[in-house]
């Protein structure tokens, strides 16, 4: 029997959890029925991560998913863990469980975590011992790392003397394999246009929040010197994309020989000849997932994820004010990405203070329909002249309003129509110069619950916002599971 494995669907959300129901029912008899047979998964959160791209499903002939494996970030560091591997009881024994284990590790380490961890049953024949096949290894459940899974264990009457946890080691990526990177989305938490400079361009003042949801971004490395973007992005030649761009600039930056150089047949003047040998370039894919044109940064993120990857795996070992002025060529809001923090932003967006906000969580509306920036930078009706706002008039609240919303409104209707639904529930924001619209939300069931009922016309995301980007956290996982490697093999 074949079978495919891809990134599972939002649209299959209840079929994965039909499918955790009915392998449930594998264990009735077994001691911990009780217990499994109480809990559920809660579709919320399996929705949150499959927006995440933590969720592959295996899918038979005829398209229909038969199991699925889910990962759990909340382990922290460079750990991750195995929340749910579940096939329909009709398809045991068939390799599929195992093709969906393999393919979940795999992506851990190509995303720089050293370990899996997970929480099993010892006396079930597909659980202990299978994952002792695959790698993984019981190991001391009083160790402080699964003290939360255990206490969750208590909460749902779960027997304590029938769990054991078991993990798997993860090596780097060899310098030749795919490594896997984020490039989160961003809102704006207001916008002021308060002036244009001499040169033609705005004077801005702003707040970047990052979120913990956005674009993925995976490189591999050449050594012809040749930059790639596999696949295709609609609208997006490869030529003008940013990724590509930001490699290249890169590239010219740090004195590599490009693919163009080495057709050529020479080296030439002025080039670092230890880069120049190695002739590096990469292989590019991204994964999108933040809507083009919808004011949440995609581009800019994906440009910034790709310098700050590259200089790591080019070994350019480049400082960051350095990376943030490449990315400012780029673009204006790539600066933020490349020093992954929250920031209060003046100037053309680069001019960035950090700034520690409060935990929100928050829907993110996308109505489907792209806004030009040109455009609105151009509408007459723009106001460019409104007064400076202060961090203080931010952080009290007095300071909300995008000087773009007005102009969207009025040019957009389905924009429009998204802020009026979004507002129903609270203050509804458009992010930035795009389409997409947002609502703060003080807890995940409160967001969870407002995105559920989003209208058909529109798609809604759960995010949460970081001071801290997601990217800023897989350069450490890469960067120690590439110590770790070296010690192990005592280089």
């Amino acid at each position: 029997m074949s079978f495919l494995i891809e990134r599972a669907d939002p649209g299959q959300v209840d079929a994965l959890c039909a499918i955790e129901r009915q392998a449930v029912q594998l264990f009735r008899g077994h001691p911990a029925w009780a217990s499994y047979s109480a809990m559920s998964i809660p579709p919320e959160l399996l929705q949150q991560a499959i927006g995440r791209g933590l969720v592959w499903v295996a899918l038979n002939e005829a398209a229909v998913p038969v199991g699925f494996v889910w990962l759990d970030t909340d382990a922290g560091d460079a750990v991750i863990g195995i929340a749910e591997i579940d096939v329909l009881p009709d398809y045991g024994r068939r390799g599929i469980g195992a093709a969906l284990l393999e393919r979940a590790c795999a992506w851990a380490r190509s995303a720089g975590y050293r370990r899996v961890d997970l929480g099993t049953l010892a006396d079930v024949p597909w659980n202990a011992p299978f994952y002792a096949k695959h790698g993984f290894a019981v190991v001391d459940k009083d160790d402080p790392a699964f003290a939360y899974a255990r206490e969750r264990d208590r909460e749902n009457g779960f027997p304590d003397h029938l769990r054991v946890f078991m993990s798997r080691p993860l090596s780097a990526p060899d310098h030749d394999e795919w490594t896997v990177w984020p490039a989160p989305a961003k809102l704006n938490l207001f916008l002021r246009i308060i002036g244009r400079r001499p040169d033609g361009y705005h004077e801005l003042q702003t707040v970047f929040r990052l979120l913990d949801w956005g674009d993925e971004i995976r490189l591999r490395l050449r050594d012809d010197g040749e930059v790639r973007r596999l696949g295709e992005i609609p609208g997006v030649p490869a030529h003008t994309d940013l990724v590509v761009r930001a490699a290249q600039l890169l590239q010219r930056h740090a004195g590599i020989a490009t693919g163009a150089d080495i057709e050529r047949a020479g080296v030439p003047t002025g080039v670092d000849i230890e880069h120049a040998d190695a002739s590096i370039g990469v292989d590019i894919e991204v994964s999108k997932r933040i809507p083009m044109g919808g004011g949440l940064g995609g581009g800019s993120s994906d440009a910034a994820t790709v310098l700050v990857a590259l200089n790591r795996l080019w070994g350019l070992d480049l400082a960051e004010d350095v990376l943030a002025e490449l990315g400012r060529q780029l673009g204006a809001d790539v600066p933020v990405f490349v020093r992954g923090r929250s920031a209060w932003a003046e100037g053309i967006g680069e001019q960035l203070t950090p700034l520690s906000l409060p935990s929100r969580h928050y829907v993110v509306l996308d109505p489907h329909e792209p806004v030009p920036t040109a455009a609105l930078f151009q509408a007459s009706e723009l106001t460019r002249n409104a007064p400076r706002a202060t961090i203080s008039s931010f952080v009290s609240g007095e300071t909300t309003e995008n000087a773009f919303a007005p102009v969207v409104r009025a040019r957009h209707p389905r924009v429009a129509a998204a802020l009026d639904w979004l507002g129903g529930f609270g203050q509804a924001r458009l992010s930035g110069s795009g389409g997409c619209v947002f609502l703060e939300a003080k807890s995940f069931d409160r967001a969870t619950a407002i995105a559920a009922r989003c209208p058909a016309a529109f798609t809604a995301q759960v995010a949460m916002g970081v001071d801290v980007s997601p990217l800023r956290d897989a350069l450490a996982r890469h960067q120690g599971a590439e110590r770790a490697t070296r010690t192990t093999d005592g280089r």
